[in-house]
Protein backbone atom coordinates (compact mmCIF):
# COMPACT_ATOMS: atom_id res chain seq x y z
CA UNK A 1 0.00 0.00 0.00
CA UNK A 2 3.03 2.43 0.65
CA UNK A 3 4.38 1.68 -2.74
CA UNK A 4 0.91 2.21 -4.03
CA UNK A 5 1.36 5.52 -2.65
CA UNK A 6 4.54 6.51 -4.04
CA UNK A 7 3.30 5.50 -7.34
CA UNK A 8 1.00 8.56 -7.31
CA UNK A 9 3.67 10.71 -6.79
CA UNK A 10 5.62 9.61 -9.87
CA UNK A 11 2.48 10.40 -12.22
CA UNK A 12 2.19 14.21 -10.57
CA UNK A 13 2.44 16.97 -13.14
CA UNK A 14 3.10 20.64 -12.20
CA UNK A 15 5.54 21.99 -9.70
CA UNK A 16 6.15 19.59 -7.21
CA UNK A 17 5.80 19.98 -3.53
CA UNK A 18 9.38 19.98 -1.32
CA UNK A 19 7.52 16.94 0.62
CA UNK A 20 7.87 15.00 -2.66
CA UNK A 21 9.08 11.30 -2.19
CA UNK A 22 9.95 10.15 -5.45
CA UNK A 23 13.37 11.84 -6.23
CA UNK A 24 14.07 11.00 -9.32
CA UNK A 25 10.94 13.44 -11.19
CA UNK A 26 11.43 17.07 -11.42
CA UNK A 27 8.58 19.58 -12.21
CA UNK A 28 6.80 19.55 -15.51
CA UNK A 29 3.75 21.32 -17.74
CA UNK A 30 4.61 24.59 -15.66
CA UNK A 31 3.05 26.40 -19.22
CA UNK A 32 0.12 23.85 -19.31
CA UNK A 33 -2.92 25.92 -20.26
CA UNK A 34 -1.22 28.76 -21.15
CA UNK A 35 -1.85 29.22 -24.83
CA UNK A 36 -5.69 29.28 -23.96
CA UNK A 37 -4.93 31.57 -21.14
CA UNK A 38 -6.18 29.11 -18.39
CA UNK A 39 -3.69 27.67 -15.49
CA UNK A 40 -3.94 24.10 -16.24
CA UNK A 41 -0.84 23.22 -14.51
CA UNK A 42 -0.98 20.30 -12.16
CA UNK A 43 -2.71 16.77 -12.43
CA UNK A 44 -1.63 13.24 -13.01
CA UNK A 45 -0.10 11.61 -15.70
CA UNK A 46 -2.41 8.73 -16.99
CA UNK A 47 0.26 6.07 -17.72
CA UNK A 48 3.74 6.12 -19.44
CA UNK A 49 2.89 9.27 -21.90
CA UNK A 50 3.02 12.29 -21.10
CA UNK A 51 -0.95 13.96 -22.19
CA UNK A 52 -3.32 15.27 -19.35
CA UNK A 53 -6.31 12.64 -19.84
CA UNK A 54 -9.43 13.95 -18.08
CA UNK A 55 -11.72 10.98 -17.90
CA UNK A 56 -9.21 8.02 -16.40
CA UNK A 57 -7.77 10.67 -14.32
CA UNK A 58 -10.85 11.09 -12.47
CA UNK A 59 -11.63 7.41 -12.47
CA UNK A 60 -8.44 7.20 -10.94
CA UNK A 61 -9.44 9.87 -7.88
CA UNK A 62 -13.14 8.41 -7.43
CA UNK A 63 -11.68 5.08 -6.78
CA UNK A 64 -8.35 6.64 -4.32
CA UNK A 65 -11.66 8.17 -2.44
CA UNK A 66 -14.02 5.54 -2.10
CA UNK A 67 -11.67 3.67 -0.67
CA UNK A 68 -10.69 6.23 2.05
CA UNK A 69 -13.85 6.82 2.76
CA UNK A 70 -15.36 2.87 3.57
CA UNK A 71 -11.84 1.61 4.27
CA UNK A 72 -10.95 4.83 6.54
CA UNK A 73 -9.57 3.03 9.84
CA UNK A 74 -7.92 0.83 7.42
CA UNK A 75 -5.98 3.45 5.46
CA UNK A 76 -5.05 5.04 8.81
CA UNK A 77 -3.88 1.85 10.38
CA UNK A 78 -1.24 1.04 7.83
CA UNK A 79 -0.04 4.28 8.27
CA UNK A 80 -0.84 6.25 4.56
CA UNK A 81 -3.76 8.06 5.66
CA UNK A 82 -1.99 11.39 5.17
CA UNK A 83 -0.32 10.27 1.74
CA UNK A 84 -4.00 8.78 0.62
CA UNK A 85 -5.66 12.47 1.18
CA UNK A 86 -2.49 14.07 -0.96
CA UNK A 87 -2.98 11.44 -3.68
CA UNK A 88 -6.90 12.55 -3.83
CA UNK A 89 -6.13 16.49 -3.29
CA UNK A 90 -3.35 16.25 -6.33
CA UNK A 91 -6.07 15.15 -8.61
CA UNK A 92 -9.10 17.54 -6.82
CA UNK A 93 -6.86 20.96 -7.04
CA UNK A 94 -6.58 20.33 -10.66
CA UNK A 95 -10.39 19.28 -11.17
CA UNK A 96 -11.48 23.06 -9.21
CA UNK A 97 -8.53 24.64 -11.64
CA UNK A 98 -9.95 23.13 -15.02
CA UNK A 99 -13.52 23.84 -14.30
CA UNK A 100 -13.34 27.72 -15.35
CA UNK A 101 -16.82 28.18 -15.73
CA UNK A 102 -19.83 26.06 -14.78
CA UNK A 103 -20.54 24.99 -18.02
CA UNK A 104 -16.83 24.78 -19.53
CA UNK A 105 -14.49 22.44 -17.85
CA UNK A 106 -10.86 21.51 -19.85
CA UNK A 107 -10.74 17.82 -21.05
CA UNK A 108 -7.38 16.77 -21.89
CA UNK A 109 -3.72 18.65 -22.45
CA UNK A 110 -1.64 17.85 -25.18
CA UNK A 111 -1.88 15.33 -27.85
CA UNK A 112 -1.64 11.80 -28.59
CA UNK A 113 -0.71 11.22 -31.63
CA UNK A 114 2.42 13.90 -31.23
CA UNK A 115 3.25 13.05 -27.88
CA UNK A 116 3.84 9.30 -28.98
CA UNK A 117 6.30 10.28 -31.96
CA UNK A 118 8.34 11.61 -28.70
CA UNK A 119 10.55 9.67 -25.91
CA UNK A 120 11.58 11.96 -23.59
CA UNK A 121 11.24 13.05 -19.89
CA UNK A 122 8.78 15.19 -18.68
CA UNK A 123 10.82 17.72 -17.29
CA UNK A 124 12.50 17.68 -21.10
CA UNK A 125 8.55 17.94 -22.74
CA UNK A 126 8.41 19.64 -25.85
CA UNK A 127 5.53 18.00 -27.75
CA UNK A 128 1.89 20.04 -27.79
CA UNK A 129 0.57 20.91 -25.02
CA UNK A 130 -2.70 22.16 -26.53
CA UNK A 131 -5.49 22.03 -24.33
CA UNK A 132 -9.24 20.55 -25.29
CA UNK A 133 -12.63 21.71 -23.61
CA UNK A 134 -15.66 20.68 -23.13
CA UNK A 135 -18.68 23.34 -23.05
CA UNK A 136 -22.54 23.72 -23.86
CA UNK A 137 -21.98 23.67 -27.61
CA UNK A 138 -19.29 20.78 -27.79
CA UNK A 139 -20.57 18.39 -24.50
CA UNK A 140 -19.32 15.85 -22.83
CA UNK A 141 -21.69 13.96 -20.03
CA UNK A 142 -19.38 11.15 -19.79
CA UNK A 143 -16.03 13.07 -18.64
CA UNK A 144 -18.79 15.79 -16.60
CA UNK A 145 -20.22 13.15 -15.10
CA UNK A 146 -17.18 11.22 -13.81
CA UNK A 147 -15.69 14.44 -12.66
CA UNK A 148 -18.31 15.25 -10.56
CA UNK A 149 -18.47 11.61 -9.17
CA UNK A 150 -14.25 12.22 -8.19
CA UNK A 151 -15.46 15.70 -6.34
CA UNK A 152 -18.37 14.43 -4.82
CA UNK A 153 -16.83 11.42 -3.70
CA UNK A 154 -13.62 13.47 -2.30
CA UNK A 155 -15.83 16.16 -0.75
CA UNK A 156 -16.59 13.25 2.17
CA UNK A 157 -12.90 12.31 2.43
CA UNK A 158 -12.18 15.99 3.17
CA UNK A 159 -15.62 16.92 5.27
CA UNK A 160 -13.65 16.55 8.78
CA UNK A 161 -10.62 17.66 7.88
CA UNK A 162 -11.08 20.43 5.65
CA UNK A 163 -14.60 21.39 5.62
CA UNK A 164 -14.88 24.55 3.52
CA UNK A 165 -12.51 22.44 1.03
CA UNK A 166 -15.10 19.78 1.22
CA UNK A 167 -17.64 22.77 0.49
CA UNK A 168 -16.03 23.97 -2.47
CA UNK A 169 -15.27 19.88 -3.95
CA UNK A 170 -19.43 19.65 -3.66
CA UNK A 171 -20.14 22.77 -4.95
CA UNK A 172 -18.03 21.96 -8.18
CA UNK A 173 -19.39 18.68 -8.30
CA UNK A 174 -22.88 20.12 -8.29
CA UNK A 175 -22.41 22.05 -11.02
CA UNK A 176 -20.49 19.64 -13.27
CA UNK A 177 -23.13 17.02 -12.58
CA UNK A 178 -25.88 19.69 -14.03
CA UNK A 179 -23.50 20.63 -17.11
CA UNK A 180 -23.57 16.83 -18.11
CA UNK A 181 -27.03 16.42 -17.72
CA UNK A 182 -28.53 19.59 -19.33
CA UNK A 183 -26.03 19.42 -22.45
CA UNK A 184 -25.60 15.69 -23.14
CA UNK A 185 -23.27 14.35 -25.43
CA UNK A 186 -20.03 12.06 -25.36
CA UNK A 187 -16.64 14.14 -24.65
CA UNK A 188 -15.18 12.05 -27.43
CA UNK A 189 -17.61 13.12 -29.89
CA UNK A 190 -16.42 16.76 -28.99
CA UNK A 191 -12.48 16.00 -29.22
CA UNK A 192 -11.54 13.95 -31.76
CA UNK A 193 -7.92 14.05 -30.33
CA UNK A 194 -9.46 11.68 -27.70
CA UNK A 195 -10.94 8.89 -29.75
CA UNK A 196 -7.65 7.09 -30.38
CA UNK A 197 -6.69 6.71 -26.69
CA UNK A 198 -9.27 7.04 -24.16
CA UNK A 199 -12.69 6.64 -26.10
CA UNK A 200 -15.89 6.42 -24.10
CA UNK A 201 -17.85 3.56 -25.51
CA UNK A 202 -20.21 2.62 -22.94
CA UNK A 203 -21.43 6.07 -23.40
CA UNK A 204 -22.58 9.17 -20.76
CA UNK A 205 -25.10 7.24 -19.46
CA UNK A 206 -23.78 5.12 -16.89
CA UNK A 207 -21.01 8.45 -15.80
CA UNK A 208 -24.76 10.38 -15.17
CA UNK A 209 -26.33 7.32 -12.81
CA UNK A 210 -22.81 7.51 -11.25
CA UNK A 211 -22.13 11.06 -10.52
CA UNK A 212 -25.89 11.10 -9.00
CA UNK A 213 -25.56 8.46 -6.67
CA UNK A 214 -22.39 10.06 -5.38
CA UNK A 215 -23.61 13.28 -5.02
CA UNK A 216 -26.59 11.58 -3.22
CA UNK A 217 -24.11 10.13 -0.75
CA UNK A 218 -22.27 13.51 -0.11
CA UNK A 219 -25.82 15.30 0.32
CA UNK A 220 -28.32 12.91 1.42
CA UNK A 221 -30.70 14.71 -0.99
CA UNK A 222 -33.06 12.47 -2.12
CA UNK A 223 -32.98 14.29 -5.79
CA UNK A 224 -30.30 12.83 -6.53
CA UNK A 225 -31.66 9.32 -5.67
CA UNK A 226 -34.55 9.87 -7.76
CA UNK A 227 -32.51 10.88 -10.44
CA UNK A 228 -31.21 6.64 -10.85
CA UNK A 229 -34.07 5.59 -10.11
CA UNK A 230 -36.17 7.44 -12.37
CA UNK A 231 -33.42 6.90 -15.09
CA UNK A 232 -32.51 3.29 -13.50
CA UNK A 233 -34.22 1.82 -17.20
CA UNK A 234 -33.43 4.36 -19.78
CA UNK A 235 -30.02 4.57 -18.64
CA UNK A 236 -29.02 1.10 -18.75
CA UNK A 237 -28.51 1.19 -14.83
CA UNK A 238 -31.02 -2.01 -14.24
CA UNK A 239 -30.30 -3.51 -17.98
CA UNK A 240 -26.99 -3.97 -18.00
CA UNK A 241 -25.47 -7.09 -16.54
CA UNK A 242 -21.93 -6.80 -16.66
CA UNK A 243 -18.48 -8.56 -16.12
CA UNK A 244 -16.02 -5.53 -15.98
CA UNK A 245 -15.79 -2.13 -14.10
CA UNK A 246 -13.42 0.25 -15.58
CA UNK A 247 -12.68 3.84 -15.96
CA UNK A 248 -14.93 3.58 -19.38
CA UNK A 249 -17.80 1.40 -17.94
CA UNK A 250 -19.11 2.16 -14.52
CA UNK A 251 -22.27 0.24 -14.34
CA UNK A 252 -21.28 -2.30 -12.07
CA UNK A 253 -20.11 0.43 -9.60
CA UNK A 254 -23.41 1.95 -9.67
CA UNK A 255 -24.93 -1.09 -9.16
CA UNK A 256 -23.16 -1.55 -6.26
CA UNK A 257 -23.53 2.03 -4.70
CA UNK A 258 -27.17 1.29 -5.02
CA UNK A 259 -27.54 -2.35 -3.46
CA UNK A 260 -25.08 -0.31 -0.76
CA UNK A 261 -27.78 1.62 -0.21
CA UNK A 262 -30.34 -1.28 0.71
CA UNK A 263 -27.86 -3.18 2.51
CA UNK A 264 -27.38 -0.61 5.38
CA UNK A 265 -30.90 0.62 5.45
CA UNK A 266 -30.25 3.63 3.99
CA UNK A 267 -33.51 6.17 4.62
CA UNK A 268 -34.47 6.31 0.86
CA UNK A 269 -33.84 2.77 0.34
CA UNK A 270 -37.62 2.18 1.22
CA UNK A 271 -39.46 4.22 -0.93
CA UNK A 272 -37.14 3.18 -3.95
CA UNK A 273 -36.75 -0.27 -2.70
CA UNK A 274 -38.19 -2.03 -5.84
CA UNK A 275 -35.49 0.12 -8.13
CA UNK A 276 -33.02 -0.65 -5.85
CA UNK A 277 -33.80 -4.42 -5.70
CA UNK A 278 -32.91 -4.48 -9.89
CA UNK A 279 -29.90 -2.60 -8.93
CA UNK A 280 -29.05 -4.92 -6.31
CA UNK A 281 -29.89 -8.13 -8.56
CA UNK A 282 -27.43 -6.79 -11.23
CA UNK A 283 -24.73 -5.86 -8.96
CA UNK A 284 -24.52 -9.43 -7.60
CA UNK A 285 -24.25 -10.62 -11.42
CA UNK A 286 -21.23 -9.32 -11.55
CA UNK A 287 -19.96 -10.08 -8.03
CA UNK A 288 -21.17 -13.71 -8.93
CA UNK A 289 -19.78 -13.41 -11.84
CA UNK A 290 -16.13 -12.65 -10.17
CA UNK A 291 -16.66 -16.09 -8.31
CA UNK A 292 -17.97 -18.29 -11.23
CA UNK A 293 -21.32 -18.90 -10.11
CA UNK A 294 -23.60 -17.50 -12.84
CA UNK A 295 -23.59 -21.05 -14.37
CA UNK A 296 -25.01 -21.12 -17.74
CA UNK A 297 -22.30 -22.03 -20.44
CA UNK A 298 -19.71 -19.56 -18.76
CA UNK A 299 -20.23 -16.76 -20.92
CA UNK A 300 -21.97 -14.93 -18.20
CA UNK A 301 -18.43 -15.72 -15.80
CA UNK A 302 -15.61 -13.77 -15.92
CA UNK A 303 -12.69 -16.34 -17.39
CA UNK A 304 -10.01 -17.06 -15.11
CA UNK A 305 -6.29 -17.93 -16.35
CA UNK A 306 -4.61 -21.07 -15.48
CA UNK A 307 -3.06 -19.41 -12.50
CA UNK A 308 -6.44 -18.00 -11.43
CA UNK A 309 -6.02 -14.58 -13.01
CA UNK A 310 -9.42 -13.23 -13.49
CA UNK A 311 -9.22 -12.26 -17.26
CA UNK A 312 -11.35 -9.92 -19.27
CA UNK A 313 -9.24 -8.92 -22.20
CA UNK A 314 -6.08 -8.93 -23.69
CA UNK A 315 -4.85 -5.07 -23.13
CA UNK A 316 -3.84 -4.47 -19.88
CA UNK A 317 -6.00 -6.89 -18.15
CA UNK A 318 -5.04 -5.84 -14.52
CA UNK A 319 -6.63 -2.67 -14.55
CA UNK A 320 -10.03 -5.31 -14.49
CA UNK A 321 -8.59 -7.32 -11.50
CA UNK A 322 -7.74 -4.72 -9.54
CA UNK A 323 -11.60 -3.01 -9.98
CA UNK A 324 -12.97 -6.29 -9.18
CA UNK A 325 -11.10 -7.47 -5.93
CA UNK A 326 -12.31 -3.56 -4.83
CA UNK A 327 -16.17 -4.28 -5.12
CA UNK A 328 -15.45 -7.80 -4.11
CA UNK A 329 -14.08 -6.16 -0.81
CA UNK A 330 -16.37 -3.16 -0.76
CA UNK A 331 -19.57 -5.90 -0.71
CA UNK A 332 -17.94 -7.91 1.82
CA UNK A 333 -18.55 -5.32 3.98
CA UNK A 334 -22.09 -4.20 2.38
CA UNK A 335 -22.92 -7.69 2.84
CA UNK A 336 -22.80 -7.43 6.55
CA UNK A 337 -23.56 -11.04 8.50
CA UNK A 338 -25.50 -11.96 5.10
CA UNK A 339 -25.17 -14.00 2.26
CA UNK A 340 -24.77 -13.73 -1.87
CA UNK A 341 -27.10 -16.15 -3.27
CA UNK A 342 -25.84 -17.06 -6.87
CA UNK A 343 -27.54 -18.80 -9.67
CA UNK A 344 -24.62 -21.70 -9.19
CA UNK A 345 -22.81 -23.15 -6.39
CA UNK A 346 -23.71 -22.58 -2.57
CA UNK A 347 -24.41 -18.85 -1.11
CA UNK A 348 -21.36 -17.14 -1.06
CA UNK A 349 -20.25 -15.32 2.83
CA UNK A 350 -18.65 -12.24 3.06
CA UNK A 351 -15.34 -14.12 3.31
CA UNK A 352 -15.55 -15.80 0.10
CA UNK A 353 -16.26 -12.31 -1.55
CA UNK A 354 -12.99 -11.12 0.13
CA UNK A 355 -11.23 -14.30 -0.75
CA UNK A 356 -11.35 -14.09 -4.04
CA UNK A 357 -10.53 -10.24 -3.33
CA UNK A 358 -7.45 -11.39 -1.79
CA UNK A 359 -6.66 -14.28 -4.05
CA UNK A 360 -6.11 -11.55 -6.93
CA UNK A 361 -4.02 -9.08 -4.85
CA UNK A 362 -1.90 -12.41 -3.79
CA UNK A 363 -1.71 -12.80 -8.02
CA UNK A 364 -0.57 -9.39 -8.68
CA UNK A 365 2.19 -9.54 -6.30
CA UNK A 366 3.96 -12.49 -6.92
CA UNK A 367 1.55 -15.65 -6.09
CA UNK A 368 1.18 -17.04 -9.83
CA UNK A 369 2.62 -19.09 -12.31
CA UNK A 370 5.91 -17.38 -13.01
CA UNK A 371 6.52 -15.69 -9.53
CA UNK A 372 6.99 -12.29 -10.70
CA UNK A 373 5.27 -9.45 -9.35
CA UNK A 374 3.44 -6.92 -11.39
CA UNK A 375 3.54 -4.18 -8.71
CA UNK A 376 6.78 -2.74 -9.88
CA UNK A 377 8.99 -2.41 -7.01
CA UNK A 378 7.48 -4.78 -4.89
CA UNK A 379 8.96 -8.23 -4.24
CA UNK A 380 12.22 -10.15 -5.09
CA UNK A 381 11.23 -10.06 -8.75
CA UNK A 382 9.06 -7.35 -10.97
CA UNK A 383 9.05 -6.24 -14.52
CA UNK A 384 12.22 -3.55 -14.59
CA UNK A 385 11.94 -2.79 -18.46
CA UNK A 386 8.63 -0.93 -17.64
CA UNK A 387 6.95 1.14 -20.90
CA UNK A 388 7.23 4.50 -19.22
CA UNK A 389 8.92 7.32 -20.68
CA UNK A 390 10.58 8.86 -17.36
CA UNK A 391 10.99 5.87 -15.72
CA UNK A 392 13.12 4.51 -18.99
CA UNK A 393 15.72 7.81 -19.23
CA UNK A 394 18.30 8.84 -16.34
CA UNK A 395 16.68 10.93 -14.23
CA UNK A 396 16.85 15.13 -14.90
CA UNK A 397 18.45 15.36 -11.31
CA UNK A 398 20.83 13.10 -12.23
CA UNK A 399 21.80 14.29 -15.48
CA UNK A 400 20.05 17.38 -16.81
CA UNK A 401 21.48 17.14 -20.07
CA UNK A 402 18.24 17.82 -22.80
CA UNK A 403 16.99 14.23 -24.18
CA UNK A 404 15.35 15.38 -27.60
CA UNK A 405 12.30 13.04 -28.67
CA UNK A 406 14.73 10.80 -31.20
CA UNK A 407 17.52 10.84 -28.72
CA UNK A 408 14.89 9.45 -26.57
CA UNK A 409 13.82 6.37 -28.55
CA UNK A 410 17.89 6.16 -29.83
CA UNK A 411 19.70 5.62 -26.07
CA UNK A 412 16.77 5.15 -23.81
CA UNK A 413 13.84 3.40 -25.65
CA UNK A 414 15.37 0.37 -27.69
CA UNK A 415 18.40 -0.65 -25.26
CA UNK A 416 17.48 -3.99 -23.24
CA UNK A 417 18.79 -2.83 -19.92
CA UNK A 418 16.43 -2.57 -17.27
CA UNK A 419 15.18 1.14 -16.38
CA UNK A 420 17.04 3.44 -14.20
CA UNK A 421 14.26 4.65 -12.14
CA UNK A 422 12.03 2.19 -10.75
CA UNK A 423 8.47 3.14 -10.95
CA UNK A 424 7.61 1.91 -7.09
CA UNK A 425 4.28 0.80 -6.51
CA UNK A 426 3.05 0.59 -10.48
CA UNK A 427 0.58 -2.00 -11.37
CA UNK A 428 1.63 -2.81 -14.85
CA UNK A 429 -0.63 -4.21 -17.59
CA UNK A 430 0.17 -8.05 -16.82
CA UNK A 431 0.21 -11.14 -18.42
CA UNK A 432 -2.06 -13.07 -20.85
CA UNK A 433 -4.66 -15.44 -20.59
CA UNK A 434 -2.42 -18.06 -20.58
CA UNK A 435 0.02 -16.44 -17.42
CA UNK A 436 2.89 -15.71 -19.85
CA UNK A 437 4.25 -11.83 -19.98
CA UNK A 438 7.27 -10.37 -21.55
CA UNK A 439 9.17 -8.09 -19.83
CA UNK A 440 10.24 -5.69 -22.56
CA UNK A 441 9.75 -1.89 -23.28
CA UNK A 442 7.87 -2.20 -26.26
CA UNK A 443 5.47 -4.62 -24.99
CA UNK A 444 3.24 -1.81 -23.81
CA UNK A 445 0.34 -3.95 -23.97
CA UNK A 446 1.69 -5.65 -20.75
CA UNK A 447 4.40 -3.43 -19.38
CA UNK A 448 2.53 -0.50 -19.06
CA UNK A 449 1.34 0.71 -16.07
CA UNK A 450 -1.69 2.98 -15.58
CA UNK A 451 -3.29 5.23 -12.52
CA UNK A 452 -6.19 3.35 -12.69
CA UNK A 453 -4.49 -0.37 -11.99
CA UNK A 454 -3.50 0.60 -8.76
CA UNK A 455 -6.21 2.88 -7.59
CA UNK A 456 -8.52 0.14 -6.23
CA UNK A 457 -6.29 -1.54 -4.71
CA UNK A 458 -5.18 1.08 -1.85
CA UNK A 459 -8.47 0.20 -0.19
CA UNK A 460 -8.05 -3.87 -0.64
CA UNK A 461 -4.47 -3.55 0.36
CA UNK A 462 -5.47 -2.19 3.83
CA UNK A 463 -8.29 -4.19 4.03
CA UNK A 464 -5.56 -7.42 3.50
CA UNK A 465 -2.87 -5.35 6.24
CA UNK A 466 -5.67 -4.70 8.56
CA UNK A 467 -6.99 -8.41 8.91
CA UNK A 468 -3.46 -9.29 8.88
CA UNK A 469 -2.07 -7.76 11.43
CA UNK A 470 -5.23 -8.39 13.60
CA UNK A 471 -5.26 -11.55 12.83
CA UNK A 472 -8.93 -11.65 12.05
CA UNK A 473 -10.25 -14.15 9.32
CA UNK A 474 -10.49 -13.46 5.60
CA UNK A 475 -13.81 -11.63 5.44
CA UNK A 476 -15.60 -11.71 8.77
CA UNK A 477 -17.87 -8.88 9.68
CA UNK A 478 -16.04 -6.17 9.44
CA UNK A 479 -16.17 -2.71 12.42
CA UNK A 480 -17.96 0.09 11.12
CA UNK A 481 -15.58 2.85 10.66
CA UNK A 482 -17.28 6.68 10.80
CA UNK A 483 -15.78 8.37 7.82
CA UNK A 484 -18.65 8.58 5.94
Amino acid sequence: MSKSMLYSEAQRLGRLPHIQRVAWRGHSGLTDGLQQGVDLVGGYYDAGDHVKFGLPMAFTVTMLSWGAIDFADDVAAAGEWGHALEAIKWGTDYFVKAHTEPFVYWAEVGDGDTDHYCWQRPEDMTTSRQAYRIDKDSPGSDLAGETAAALAAASIVFRRSNPHYSHLLLHHAQQLFEFGDRYRGTYDSSIEEVRSYYASVSGYRDELLWAALWLHRATGRDEYLRYAVDKADSFGGVGWAMTEFSWDVKYAGVQVLAAKLLLEGDPGAQEHGAVLEKYKAKAEHYLCACLGRNGGNGSDDVERSPGGMLYVRQWNNLQYVSSAAFLLTAYSRYLGGGLLRCPAGAPAAPSDLLALARSQADYILGRNPLRLSYMVGYGRRYPVRVHHRGASIVAHKANSRFIGCMQGFDDWFGRGRPNPNVLAGAIVGGPNSRDEFRDERENYMQTEACTYNTAPMVAVFARLHRLARDGGPAGGVPERNDAR
